[in-house]
């Protein structure tokens, strides 16, 4: 069981759930707005991707990322912003018969210094590092990570003294994760991220979530998350199981069956189960001092 637990917010993620619901933020200053949002309902850390303002499709545009942690710094809000790094590793197969040439428009495999262009140039004090490939459930869309890119993103952003938040969708990205670890890519304390649910890699059940878990070392830090509607649910077993938690409408755009959900509401949410469970929920600057996280600005 975990007494003192930190909640992150996912606010509006690389997927098509703006599609499906209006408050999901989409512009820089909606994205900044909702982050000033999960703050003010006890989020103590905000996980950004950031969108193109007109079509609502994922983008990777430091320019974006530029404005939506200005106006969050600006605001005078105390949050931790987690930059995601994961965009940039995308492949699309051509078809099943014909693999080859890959889809141009759903490809976007960039080196791994560009894949940190925002972070090197924001340092936030966050930034997240998908440590491994994965089949989505998309039937020709591989998330694509190799060990040689994961080495070189992990010294990058050990240079710029930013915490990796070690995302983690099934047994094998562990293992990866100890490797950079055990080869000093990666610094104490460490931040691991179980990233449960998601087709086709670990599943959410509490049997695949344990044997995760079971396998982190006891001096590592792990928040965890599944998507839908399991994702309250995962909120108290989360602390039941020694983690802390993750919410926000990347993952799940409901509060209720028929009910749409602000990020907002979710963090309220996951904050009224762990204090009905009498648990602590640590403000950011308790997670500064956790995580030793170096502010830079």
């Amino acid at each position: 069981m975990n007494w003192d637990v930190f909640i992150t917010c996912a606010v509006t993620g690389s997927g098509q759930s703006h599609k499906k619901s209006d408050k999901v933020p989409v512009t820089p200053k909606e994205i900044a707005q909702a982050c000033v949002e999960a703050a003010n309902a006890g989020a103590a850390i905000a996980h950004c991707h950031v969108r193109d303002p007109e079509t609502g499709t994922p983008s990777r545009d430091p320019a974006l990322y530029r404005e939506v942690v200005s106006r969050v710094r600006d605001s005078g809000t105390d949050i931790i912003l987690n930059l995601t790094a994961g965009m940039g590793g995308d492949i699309v197969l051509g078809s099943p018969e014909a693999p080859f040439p890959v889809n141009e428009e759903g490809t976007d495999m960039i080196g791994a210094t560009e894949r940190l262009v925002h972070v090197e140039e924001l340092l936030p004090e966050i930034c997240t590092l998908d440590c491994g490939t994965m089949n989505f459930a998309e039937a020709d869309y591989i998330m694509t990570n190799t060990p040689g890119i994961l080495r070189a993103m992990a010294k990058h952003i050990q240079a710029a003294g930013v915490k990796p938040e070690i995302e983690v969708f099934d047994t094998g990205h562990l293992w990866m994760a100890k490797t950079l670890v055990e080869e000093g890519l990666i610094d104490d304390p460490v931040m691991i991220q179980l990233c449960m649910g998601i087709p086709y890699g670990a599943p959410n059940d509490p049997n695949s979530l344990m044997a995760m878990i079971n396998n982190i070392p006891p001096n590592w830090t792990y928040s965890m998350f599944t998507i839908g509607r399991m994702q309250l649910p995962y909120v108290a077993m989360a602390a039941l199981t020694g983690g802390h938690v993750r919410v926000g409408l990347e993952d799940n755009i409901w509060l209720e069956k028929g009910k749409l959900a602000s990020n907002g509401d979710l963090v309220e949410r996951a904050g009224t189960i762990l204090s009905a469970m009498n648990v602590n929920i640590l403000g950011p600057q308790a997670v500064r001092e956790k995580l030793k996280l170096t502010r830079h600005w």
